[in-house]
């Protein structure tokens, strides 16, 4: 159930998490407007133009480096425990490095034929780009890592030292003669920079990656689908201006199209913040509409302010900024220009902030949406550039398209999703908090370390399994080695992106809850594995006609007459209304609602919009076949070799 205070907490976190970001971004943005002045007025527009290009080609390659940003940003905020997140950064920390590398070695290897195309005047130029796009990529996957554990100051900080860099770097550059080959050396010098100061202090102890393959790669797909669309309609326009305008021209088109890039940077601040609060929010809290509604609001004001100041900004004050030379005379000068190009840019933003909603719980379709978008971008402006304001334009429509394309959709499922859960929240259990996956495998455990198959280390590991430690990497690593000796087809059955949380079960939830679908289960159920009527089956059968109901009959006995601790029943299912499977309990349950003792009981449930691919959860031959799949693979696997091998072996 989504409550108020709830809804209020989460608001709060974006608009905290905002203002840190905006704060930064604002001084980072102020940095890049001093830049941008700057060097306009130190080169004139023709020099300007070939920075400000170059410095494109390192923002289109981008498209990698925030892939990696947003994805390690949001699983490192799905994770629990500070040992899990680590991992995951290691993991993607070293597939930036790769990615870096290749990068760089693309730009050095077609250098020549990127300066003919721009009309660069050295290939040198790339070759420094290469340099800076090697740490950048990387520099991302550091970024992800803050921004996934609501470090926003540590981010807005490290922005802020890349932008105080790129400045005072170019100017020294300049003032020693370097000219544009010192700014763009400058420029490579601050990725460099900005990765080093920024590395993230880790657990000693590493664990394994908790990541599967699989959906990493869908992740990082997604994600880099997504930042390619943006990255080309964010910077394909200055790439063909330079192209297909003058070099003066150009320049002046660059100094245009700052200011989106500065409007840009402000909804960015909005999205960042969001992105991962959103990514560690449980699936109901996620249809309430004031989360997204906070964000775009957010977005729409800064946006809306700043198109109105440049509208109203004389001509006369860009000309004392960037210098004589950047002067645009006619009906369409600099203020109508900015404008223009501002309001494109919010509208756009607006979509950003839809599209990274969703892609921020789920893989989303509209990532593919933006990228086809940006390729018509690229066509249309290859086709309409008659003038700077045509250009301008045919972006301008194009993004009112692709926001109706994004929003009227996801609006019309908001709204949906909103009604809906008004309608059932009276029915959702109650979720108490999120409690980490190895404190569910050591209740698991708790439970079933009776078992024979236990019998070699009943008493040499009795410690780690009743009296756990679970801060203790190495000890939670036993336990899962543990589990995994009986049920570890069982366990890996599970979705990987299950949420674990304790859980209040009260009687009216009853109806929704049903006994494990296997072993003797199947005969008492008769095909009907609802809780309620399993009960009612056992209660009009003798306690010692069957094995089973002896074994019931000793549970009840026991708990009845003895106020003991009765331990924890784990539970699975897709959602908070929808029905339930007892992974784990199931004789202590079904005793516990014939003794009236249900109170007694603990609850840890996991959640996944995927169980309904589990067979524990939904049995179906397609869920069979899955099962018969993973359990073919599991015969690969030697669970007591690897159990043995974390005692004899424990770093």
């Amino acid at each position: 159930m989504v409550s108020t205070n709830k809804s209020k907490s989460l608001r709060a976190r974006i608009l905290s998490g905002s203002v840190v970001l905006l704060s930064g971004s604002s001084l980072t943005t102020a940095l890049n407007l001093v830049y941008n002045i700057a060097i306009a007025r130190f080169l004139g527009p023709q020099g300007f133009g070939h920075a400000t290009v170059v410095y494109t080609l390192l923002t289109l390659v981008s498209a990698v480096t925030l892939s990696f940003q947003i994805i390690s940003a949001k699983v490192v905020a799905q994770q629990v425990s500070e040992e899990n997140k680590a991992a995951i950064y290691r993991n993607f920390h070293r597939g930036a490095w790769v990615c870096g590398v290749a990068v760089a070695s693309l730009l050095l290897v077609f250098q020549r034929a990127i300066a003919s195309y721009l009309n660069l005047p050295s290939s040198l130029l790339i070759s420094l780009l290469a340099i800076g796009a090697a740490f950048y990529v990387p520099l991302g996957s550091r970024r992800g890592y803050i921004q996934g554990a609501y470090g926003f100051r540590k981010l807005a900080t490290n922005l802020v030292l890349e932008g105080a860099f790129r400045l005072g770097g170019s100017l020294i550059m300049v003032l020693f003669g370097f000219g544009v080959t010192g700014v763009v050396a400058a420029n490579a010098a601050a990725m460099v920079l900005a990765w080093l100061v920024i590395a993230p202090k880790l657990p000693v102890h590493p664990r394994i990656n908790p990541l599967p393959l699989q959906y990493a790669s869908r992740e990082i797909s997604q994600a880099f689908v997504f930042f390619s669309g943006q990255v080309l309609i964010n910077n394909c326009d200055i790439v063909l201006v330079k192209h297909f305008f003058l070099p003066k021209t150009a320049g002046l088109y660059a100094a245009i199209a700052m200011v989106g890039r500065v409007i840009f940077a402000f909804s960015s601040a909005v999205v960042n913040s969001m992105f991962p609060i959103v990514a560690g929010t449980r699936a109901e809290e996620r249809k309430n509409l004031s989360l997204i509604t906070t964000s775009l609001l957010l977005v729409l004001a800064i946006g809306s302010m700043l198109a109105l100041g440049l509208r109203l900004t004389p001509a006369w004050l860009w000309t004392h900024f960037f210098g004589a030379g950047f002067q645009l005379t006619g009906p369409y000068g600099f203020p109508y220009l900015l404008a223009l190009y501002a309001i494109t840019t919010v509208i756009y933003s607006l979509s950003v902030v839809i599209i990274t909603y969703e892609m921020s719980y789920k893989i989303a379709n509209t990532s593919w949406l933006q990228l086809l978008f940006s390729g018509i971008l690229v066509v249309g402006i290859c086709a309409f550039h008659n003038s700077l304001q045509q250009v301008i334009l045919v972006q301008l429509v194009l993004m009112l398209a692709l926001l109706a394309t994004v929003g009227v959709p996801f609006l019309v499922d908001a709204l949906r999703n909103a009604n809906a859960l008004t309608e059932s929240e009276s029915t959702s259990i109650r979720l108490i908090h999120r409690v980490s996956e190895d404190e569910v495998i050591t209740e698991f455990l708790k439970g079933d370390f009776h078992n024979d198959a236990y019998r070699d280390y009943q008493e040499t590991l009795r410690s780690i399994v009743e009296t756990p430690d679970l801060s203790n990497p190495l000890e939670n690593a036993q336990r899962r080695a543990l589990l995994f000796l009986r049920h570890r087809s069982l366990w890996k059955e599970l979705p990987s992106d299950t949420e674990w949380y304790e859980v209040e079960v009260r009687t009216a939830d009853l109806d929704r809850v049903r006994v494990f679908p296997r072993a003797q289960w199947r005969k008492i159920a008769h095909g009907n594995f609802a809780l309620t009527d399993v009960v009612e089956r056992i209660k009009r059968q003798r306690p010692n006609e069957t094995a089973f109901n002896m074994k019931i009959a000793s549970i009840r006995a026991e708990i009845s007459s003895e106020d003991t601790d009765q331990g924890s029943i784990v539970l699975i299912g897709v959602n908070e209304r929808e029905p339930f499977t007892i992974l784990d309990g199931n004789h202590r349950f079904v005793a516990s609602v014939i003794e009236g003792k249900m109170d007694d009981l603990r609850f840890l449930c996991g959640l996944s919009p995927a169980m309904t691919r589990c067979c524990w959860y939904r049995t179906n031959p397609l869920t069979l076949a899955r099962y018969a799949g993973n359990l073919l693979r599991s015969f690969a696997s030697h669970p007591k070799t690897e159990l043995e091998s974390l005692f004899e072996h424990p770093g």
